[in-house]
């Protein structure tokens, strides 16, 4: 099994954090093997960025993520960057009131449209939480990583003080799946 993922978004969206999260969520408490490959442009704020995490039951000998089996934008410049190694049948998760997805790519993909950035405003109550609601959705849809394993990933890389906020995100992002 070789599962490729990818976050995207800016600079300051926290992709880059969730995408580290997920790959050693995945080293760490599911004993596979995973890779995570960030880009970023030197603009520290608002630049494009993304996160490439591939997960394996083998080692992984090709860290190019080419074959994207699980798309997630929040952001509509980096969805059009970045959606073309999706393959066919892939499930893209996009911010729906920040992404929007043409009519071609609906059918090409199994795409889900989520209030993420405005589920972490508003209902967790810290914008900053959307990359953690990200990870919810993500341990819903793409089922490859267990929620608690993903949790335990989450609590190494949390500040202790914010550890309730981002649960509550964490649980809240697994929530906006039915």
């Amino acid at each position: 099994m070789r599962y490729e993922l990818r976050f995207s978004g800016v600079g300051g969206q926290g992709n880059m954090l969730a995408g580290m999260i997920l790959a050693e969520a995945a080293i760490y408490f599911e004993n596979k093997h995973a890779s995570y490959v960030p880009t970023y442009t030197s603009q520290v704020r608002g630049g494009p960025t993304k996160a490439d995490i591939i997960i394996s039951d083998n080692t992984i000998l090709y860290l190019e993520a080419n074959s994207i089996d699980y798309f997630m934008a929040i952001h509509p410049r980096t969805y059009d960057m970045y959606k073309s190694d999706s393959k066919p049948g892939s499930i893209i998760v996009v911010d729906m009131h920040m992404v929007q997805v043409p009519d071609e790519d609906k059918k090409k993909f199994k795409v889900y449209e989520l209030p993420i950035v405005e589920t972490a405003r508003n209902k967790v109550g810290n914008v900053i939480t959307a990359n953690i609601v990200s990870l919810g959705v993500t341990a819903k849809l793409a089922n490859i990583i267990s929620p608690e394993s993903l949790f335990k990933a989450i609590e190494r890389r949390v500040p202790p003080k914010f550890l309730d906020l981002n649960e509550k995100a964490f649980e809240i992002g697994m929530s906006l799946v039915k």
